[in-house]
C-alpha cells in the first residue's frame, strides 16, 4: 500500500528571490487544482488577505512571505505536497529546512530580473541537497530580458543547462502565447478579469500557429531549438532543469508546470538513515548494513525505504494557526509507511511514546482532520510540545531511525530582550521559550546577564520584527530590543570561556542545548584575539545537514 501511495506523490517546494511570485504561483497551483475557487494574490501587495499561503497577519500587512506554508493539491491520480516558502534571506533557515522535506523544487525567476542573489544561493542549496530543480520564467506578460539570454545565465552562471518543455511566441511584455516545444503546438491565453480565475486557453496545431503568428512562431521554434530536449535522468541528477515561461499572476502557464511536475519531479525514495550508519560504526563494521537495512544512498548512508514501517521528521514548528487557542503544530514530512491518526510512535530524540490524536492535513491556515498519511505527505502534529524541529518519529514495532539533523545558521545579528512590562515577565518567558522551539530566532543566555534579558541571534534584522510582532500580539508580552554591537559567535571550550570573555568586545552566552558560545564585535577581534592567544579553540558554528 505505502509504495502503490508513494508513487502518487509529488513533494515540491516552490523557491525564489523575493517578489518573484511564488504565492502567487502558489495561488495560481491551487487555483487549476480546483482546491480553492479565486485566487487571493490578484490585488498585490495592498491586499493580500485572501493569499492561503500567506496566512500570518505579520505577511497580510507587509505583503511578504515570512514563513513556509504547506498545501496539499490533486492533480488526476497525483497527489501534489506543496510548501511555499519565504523568499528574503533573512528567512533563509526555513526555506532550507523546507528543502529537506521535498523531492523537487520550482524556482521562480523574474523576466526582468534574471538569477538573483538569493535565487543563486537557492540553486546551490538545492544542489548540495541533491534536489533537482524545475524552472519558470515568470512575468512574461511584463518587459523584461531576452529568452535565450536568461538560459545564457542559467547555464554560465550555475552550470545548469536549461532544456525548455514551452517557449514564449513573442518577447517579454508581447506574450502571444506558449509553445509546445514537444508537438509544436502553441497554447493561447484570454486573461479572467483581474486574474482571480483560470484564463481561458485554446490550443493551435503548429501548421495553424505558424499562419497566425508567421515571423513570431518561426522565432519561437528556432530560440527553443539551439537548446536541448528534456533528459529526466539528467534532470534528477542535478545537471539540467526543465525550463517554462508563464505569468502566474493571470494564470498562464501554469497548468504546463503542474504536468511537469506530474511527469518529471520524482516520487518520493528512500531517505538517510543516520542512526543506523552510526550504529554501524560503533559496531566496527565501517558503514557497512544488514540485509535489514535500505540500500545505501550516494554518500554511502544506509536508509529507510518508503515501504519501511511508518517513520518522519519534524521540519518545521509553527505557533499562532489558530487564534481561538494557543496550540503550535509539528509539520512532519512522511518518509516511510502508512500514517494513522491515533497511533503511538516513537520520540527518537527521547525514546518516549508520542500520541498522534490530533493530526491535521495543513492547507495554508486552514485545517482538518487527517485520518492517514503516506510517504511524501506533509501531516500537522498540534500540540506538540514535546517535539522540536529535526526530530524523528517512527513506529514502535520497526527498526528505529533517525533522520539527518536540521540546517541551523550562524547567526550575524544579535540584540538583548527585555519584557516592556515587568508584571508580564511569565508570557514573556513562555513566548520567548515557544520562538526558540520554532526557530524563529535562536535564543542565548549570558551568564553575566541572566535569563531574564535573554539574547536573541538571528541570521537577518527581520527576524527580531517577527519575534517583536509575535510578542506583543500572540503572546500578549510586548518587548523591547537593544541590539548588540556583535556580528560573529563561535564555539568556546568550558576551560577557555574566562579567557574570551576577558576580552574587549567580547561576550560569552549559552545556547538552549547546553552549547557555549563566543560572541565577537566583528571577524578582526576575533582574530586578533587567535593572535594572541593560538591556544584558544574557537569552532565555526556549523549548519546541520548533509
Amino acid at each position: 500500500m505505502s509504495l502503490h501511495e508513494a508513487a502518487r506523490r509529488r513533494s515540491i517546494a516552490v523557491i525564489s528571490h523575493p517578489d518573484a511570485g511564488k504565492s502567487t504561483l502558489t495561488e495560481a497551483l491551487a487555483l487549476h487544482t480546483r482546491a480553492i475557487t479565486s485566487a487571493g494574490a490578484v490585488h498585490g501587495k495592498g491586499d493580500r488577505a485572501g493569499v492561503v499561503s500567506d496566512w500570518m497577519e505579520m505577511e497580510q500587512k507587509r505583503g511578504i512571505s515570512i514563513t513556509s506554508a504547506a498545501l496539499q493539491l490533486a492533480y488526476g491520480d497525483v497527489v501534489i505536497n506543496l510548501l511555499d516558502t519565504p523568499g528574503h534571506a533573512d528567512f533563509s533557515e526555513d526555506t532550507y529546512r523546507v528543502l529537506t522535506a521535498v523531492d523537487a523544487a520550482v524556482m521562480l525567476l523574474d523576466a526582468a530580473k534574471g538569477l538573483e542573489p538569493q535565487t543563486l544561493k537557492l540553486f546551490e542549496v538545492c544542489r548540495r541537497r541533491g534536489v533537482p530543480v524545475i524552472t519558470l520564467i515568470n512575468k512574461w506578460d511584463r518587459p523584461g530580458l531576452e529568452a535565450l539570454e536568461l538560459c545564457d545565465e542559467l547555464s554560465e552562471r550555475i552550470d545548469l543547462q536549461p532544456t525548455p518543455l514551452t517557449w514564449p511566441v513573442g518577447e517579454a511584455g508581447r506574450l502571444l502565447g506558449l509553445v509546445d516545444v514537444g508537438s509544436g503546438a502553441v497554447h493561447t491565453y484570454e486573461r479572467a478579469p483581474g486574474g482571480a480565475g483560470l484564463a481561458r486557453e485554446e490550443r493551435l496545431p503548429a501548421a495553424e500557429a505558424r499562419e497566425r503568428f508567421g515571423a513570431d512562431y518561426e522565432d519561437a521554434v528556432d530560440g527553443a531549438g539551439l537548446l536541448d530536449g528534456v533528459d529526466r535522468e539528467s534532470f534528477l541528477a542535478g545537471r539540467t532543469t526543465p525550463l517554462l515561461f508563464g505569468a502566474a499572476l493571470s494564470n498562464i502557464g501554469v497548468r504546463q508546470m503542474l504536468d511537469a511536475i506530474v511527469g518529471l519531479a520524482p516520487a518520493p525514495s528512500a531517505r538517510p538513515d543516520v542512526r543506523r550508519a552510526g550504529a554501524a560504526a560503533a559496531a566496527g563494521r565501517g558503514g557497512e548494513t544488514s540485509p535489514a537495512d535500505g540500500p545505501e544512498d550516494g554518500d554511502g548512508l544506509p536508509t529507510r525505504p518508503v515501504d519501511a514501517p511508518f517513520s518522519g521528521f519534524v521540519f518545521k514548528m509553527q505557533a499562532g494557526m489558530d487564534p481561538k487557542h494557543r496550540d503550535h503544530v509539528a509539520f512532519l514530512r512522511v518518509c516511510s509507511g502508512r500514517f494513522e491518526r491515533g497511533m503511538t510512535v516513537t520520540h527518537e530524540r527521547t525514546g518516549r511514546p508520542f500520541a498522534t490524536k490530533y493530526a491535521l492535513q495543513v492547507f495554508g491556515r486552514e485545517r482538518e482532520t487527517v485520518e492517514e498519511a503516506f510517504p511524501g505527505d506533509v501531516v500537522g502534529l498540534v500540540n506538540a510540545s514535546t517535539l522540536a524541529v529535526g526530530d524523528s518519529l517512527y513506529a514502535p514495532d520497526g527498526p528505529a531511525v533517525r533522520f539527518p539533523p536540521m540546517p541551523a545558521f550562524a547567526p550575524e545579528h544579535f540584540a538583548l530582550a527585555r519584557v516592556k512590562d515587568p508584571g508580564q515577565s511569565k508570557k514573556f518567558r513562555k513566548g520567548i521559550a515557544q520562538l526558540q522551539q520554532e526557530g524563529v530566532v535562536q535564543i542565548l543566555v549570558s551568564e553575566a546577564r541572566g535569563d531574564a534579558t535573554p539574547i536573541l541571534a538571528a541570521v537577518g534584522p527581520l527576524q527580531f520584527e517577527v519575534a517583536t510582532f509575535r510578542m506583543e500580539h500572540e503572546f500578549s508580552a510586548p518587548m523591547v530590543l537593544e541590539h548588540l554591537d556583535l556580528s560573529v559567535a563561535r564555539i568556546v571550550a568550558e576551560n577557555d570561556a574566562p579567557t574570551v570573555s576577558a576580552a574587549l568586545g567580547t561576550e560569552i552566552a549559552r545556547r538552549a542545548d547546553g552549547t557555549l558560545l563566543a560572541l565577537f564585535r566583528d571577524i578582526w577581534r576575533m582574530r586578533g584575539l587567535q593572535r594572541e592567544r593560538p591556544e584558544l579553540e574557537l569552532t565555526p558554528l556549523v549548519a546541520g545537514g548533509r
